[in-house]
């Protein structure tokens, strides 16, 4: 794991996001926080972007870091940017949280060539027991209690799988991780705990 990405806080997901984007290209990070993704990208590998942010504290830290940013709420959509205006459209660990799952994600594959994605698995086999045994999960990807999370969907990476199906909506790479960083190959709806979707249109 890169000196770059333990600074970033274990967000073990940019490393493998900074892989699947190219140098130089055009990239829209949504959701971006306090631009730790987007400040990565810029250094290694000199992409030029934006990250869209609603939160007003995190606005002030992507100023800081130097992040181009727009304030909207993602709800709205992005009609304000034109088809093919990126390359790579970014949601990481975020896609939980929005209401207009399906129109949002084809919205990222109108304005960008490919999208990544990633989210927590609410398949993970600790949350199943924990629900087994009658409470919703609480980890470190589900930080919250039912009651004050912000995540509004909770789904599984073969409900996800099955949603670009069914929406013409191509996976092009998905990797599942647990343990902080560690790749998972065997079950990876049960054994995953993190879920990472590299995108692209249907050639259908």
């Amino acid at each position: 794991m890169s000196n770059a990405l333990n600074s970033m806080r274990g967000r073990f997901d940019f490393e493998i996001i900074a892989r699947w984007i190219s140098p130089g290209s055009r990239v829209l990070d949504l959701g971006c926080g306090d631009g730790a993704l987007l400040s990565l990208l810029k250094r290694e590998k000199q992409v030029r972007g934006y990250g869209v942010e609603l939160d007003s504290s995190n606005l002030l830290a992507c100023i800081r870091n130097g992040i181009n940013i727009l304030q909207f709420d993602l709800e709205r959509g992005l009609s304000g940017f034109e088809d093919n205006a990126f390359d790579h459209v970014v949601m990481s660990l975020s896609l939980q949280t929005v209401h207009h799952t399906v129109s949002l994600l084809k919205e990222m594959l109108r304005v960008g060539r490919e999208a990544v994605v990633s989210f927590p698995n609410f398949g993970y086999k600790p949350h199943r027991e924990s629900i087994a045994n009658g409470r919703m999960p609480v980890s470190r990807h589900l930080p919250y209690q039912w009651f004050d999370s912000p995540n509004v969907r909770f789904f599984t990476l073969a409900d996800f799988d099955v949603l670009c199906a069914s929406e013409g909506i191509g996976i092009l790479e998905r990797l599942a991780f647990a343990n902080g960083g560690e790749l998972v190959t065997e079950d990876p709806n049960l054994n995953g705990e993190v879920a990472l979707y590299r995108l692209g249109r249907d050639s259908r």
